[in-house]
């Protein structure tokens, strides 16, 4: 049987997919999803180093890397 993005287990076939999406959808099934591996004091300290990160730099700074993520974001191929 073919997994999805996260390890759960769907059925090959597009109708058994839809079935399985709609019985999910109403209740009739639940979907047991896997942890993703990342433990939760990881987490938690990564949200801590992003914080502390952009209270240490300028306003400037934030500006020039936001700037230059919408340039690579909205860059046409």
């Amino acid at each position: 049987m073919p997994k999805g993005p996260k390890g759960e287990k769907r059925p090959g076939d597009v109708i058994g997919a839809a079935i399985k999406v709609a019985r999910i959808a109403t209740g009739e099934e639940s979907e047991e999803l896997d942890d993703e591996g990342k433990s939760k004091a990881a987490v938690e300290l990564g949200r801590k180093g992003g914080k502390a990160r952009a209270e240490s730099m300028s306003a400037e700074r934030r500006a020039e890397i936001a700037r230059t993520a919408a340039k690579k974001r909205w860059k046409k191929e």
